[in-house]
């Protein structure tokens, strides 16, 4: 994914929400808005993340309306017990989600967390990615309270992996055989970013624009 402009400097200590439990925040640059899922977006993310170009290298997403009803209907029930967080991927100036990002807790406090995205092929290599992908981390570091998110890519996903490296992920060493990918099995990429890691590599971004 190439990044055509440079990314809208802010603080990420400056994202604040009350109580995400209760309902997330919406949260937005000049590329792309972040938002709760609602219900009534079960059919654009069937029709935005359901191909096999967007899901070769993830889980296998829900296959119909209803079954993405359910998974939002989850989704807002884990977030209120606080073990998960599900935002939307919006283009500026349009209204229809096509991509998600999750980030979902390892230690009970999320202390420790994963993330995971997917977004719809006919946004690929747009910048809509990086873009949303950073607001989350904002996100998680800021208001989660996480201090390590992990992430986990296919090997041969060169996409993924290049965009969690363009995010300042680092390669931690490699996951066996640790994704089912059709009969087999396939090897993953084990990434993480520290809050410290996170600060920092804002703090370029405001001094240089290391994320141009």
């Amino acid at each position: 994914m190439v990044i055509h402009q440079k990314f809208e400097s802010y603080s990420w200590r400056q994202v604040t929400t009350t109580n995400w439990r209760r309902g997330l925040p919406v949260l937005r640059d000049r590329r792309v808005t972040l938002r709760e899922l609602r219900v009534s977006d079960a059919p654009a993310l069937l029709h935005h993340v359901s191909g096999e170009s967007s899901t070769r290298h993830i889980s296998r997403p829900p296959s119909t309306v209803d079954d993405f009803r359910r998974f939002i209907r989850w989704t807002q029930t884990q977030r209120r017990r606080g073990r998960h967080v599900c935002f939307g991927i919006v283009p500026a100036g349009q209204t229809t989600v096509v991509g998600l990002v999750q980030i979902w807790a390892v230690e009970p406090d999320l202390s420790t967390s994963e993330w995971g995205f997917v977004i719809g092929d006919s946004h690929w290599g747009t910048g809509l990615f990086p873009s949303a992908a950073r607001l989350a981390l904002d996100f998680a570091f800021s208001s989660l309270g996480v201090n390590r998110l992990e992430a986990r890519a296919v090997i041969n996903n060169a996409r993924g992996n290049a965009v969690l490296k363009k995010l300042g992920a680092k390669r931690e060493g490699t996951l066996r055989r640790g994704f089912r990918q059709g009969d087999g099995f396939v090897d993953q990429s084990l990434w993480s970013i520290l809050a410290d890691d996170w600060a920092q590599l804002r703090r370029a971004d405001d001094q240089s624009g290391w994320m141009s």
